[in-house]
């Protein structure tokens, strides 16, 4: 929950002002909005990263046996290329003290999870970027977060592998229903995945509004976004997005 959020970096550049959004629990909630309108330092609030200027938020979720509170992707997938992929996802399991074998286990189920079996023993550098962004997937939901932060996840990557990473990550949502907060330049990308999006002004970034997404679940990525409805309220959040005189 946040109330009032605003935020003015050293340099005195205002980046939100007066940001207010409520999460339920297991939502998924998509953040569009024009570059540099704050989105990704909202994201970073609300994950503990950086920060806040003026405001409250209140995030209910605890580390717990066998999960921490929450995990994030970036748009870089950010492995270490000195460990080979399997190392990797065991690496962000130290915290939850699980045995060697246990910690493999988990991991290897996740790569598999993801569709990476069988490349446990390989290093980042042999992977496509697609597949080392699979790898961070798997690496986070490995740990089995409350809330989940995802930051332009798939920005870096062409139009099919975003698409069917799309799809994969609501494969894997639809099976945990996990509370996510998903910062995306991509309006087709957040109605296809999101409960909800959050519509931002230019900076500094507010709440310009809210979008209710009626799409049923499970969804069927291609399927959804040819039906007409689909492109209406892809125009509908086009229009909010146009700067205003």
């Amino acid at each position: 929950m946040l109330r009032g959020v605003r935020k003015r970096f050293a340099n005195g550049t205002l980046a939100l002002d007066g940001v207010d959004l409520d999460v339920a629990d297991g939502e998924f909630v998509a953040i569009v909005g024009p570059s540099g309108c704050g989105k990704t330092t909202l994201l970073r609030i609300v994950a503990g990263l950086e920060e806040r200027g003026e405001g409250s938020v209140t995030v209910r979720a605890a580390e717990r046996p066998g999960g921490l509170a929450s995990a994030i992707v970036f748009q870089g997938a950010a492995l270490f290329p000195w460990l080979r992929v399997r190392d990797n996802v065991v690496l962000a399991l130290d915290r939850l003290n699980l045995s060697r074998d246990e910690a493999r286990r988990r991991a290897d189920e996740q790569l598999e999870r993801v569709g990476l079996p069988g490349f446990g023993d390989a290093f980042p550098h042999q992977l496509s970027g697609g597949m080392q962004q699979r790898a961070a997937l798997a690496r986070a939901f490995a740990v089995d977060p409350e809330i989940l932060f995802l930051d332009e996840p798939f920005g870096a990557l062409d139009e099919q592998t975003r698409v069917a990473l799309g799809a994969e990550l609501l494969r894997i949502w639809d099976a945990s229903r996990k509370t996510v907060l998903f910062v995306t330049h991509g309006i087709e990308e957040a109605l296809t995945l999101a409960d909800r999006v959050v519509v931002m002004t230019g900076r500094p970034g507010r709440v310009e509004r809210i979008v209710d997404v009626p799409f049923a679940r499970p969804r069927d990525v291609l399927a959804l976004r040819a039906r007409p409805e689909f492109g209406a309220l892809a125009g509908t959040i086009w229009e909010a997005l146009r700067p205003r005189a």
